[in-house]
């Protein structure tokens, strides 16, 4: 079981001038692959580690970017097909869920997105 937060820390200075691969190793970011031989999870360690000293990577406080890290454009693209994807992130800022429903509005330039039996306002 991979360690976090304190005990974390503690196993981190034990283990002296371990090797980072020994580190990885003895506070459990171990994972076996396929072919059964040893995966070190050293990202997971290093963002564990990190979160242990108090430093925040910034996930899920709305800061506008997606899982990959890049920055949102908030622009869509219409697609060969003529569709009009707005991708995950956006989706996941505003907290959507799959089957919510919105009313389209049309405008001169513009396309709105109200929420199903919610209220046309200004964000």
């Amino acid at each position: 079981m991979a360690l976090t937060g304190s005990e974390l820390l503690t196993k981190v200075k034990e283990q002296g001038d371990a090797s980072k691969s020994d580190l990885v190793r003895a506070a459990g970011y171990v994972s076996t692959k396929k072919d059964g031989s040893e995966r070190l999870n050293f990202t997971a360690f290093y963002e564990a580690l990190l979160e242990a000293k108090g430093v925040s990577l910034g996930e899920g406080n709305g800061n506008g970017k997606g899982k990959g890290g890049r920055s949102l454009s908030y622009v869509a693209t219409v697609q060969g097909n003529g569709n009009l994807l707005v991708g995950k992130a956006y989706t996941a800022m505003l907290d959507l869920r799959p089957g919510d429903e919105f009313e389209i509005k049309l405008g001169r330039k513009q396309i709105r997105l109200i929420p199903a039996g919610g209220a046309d306002e200004e964000d």
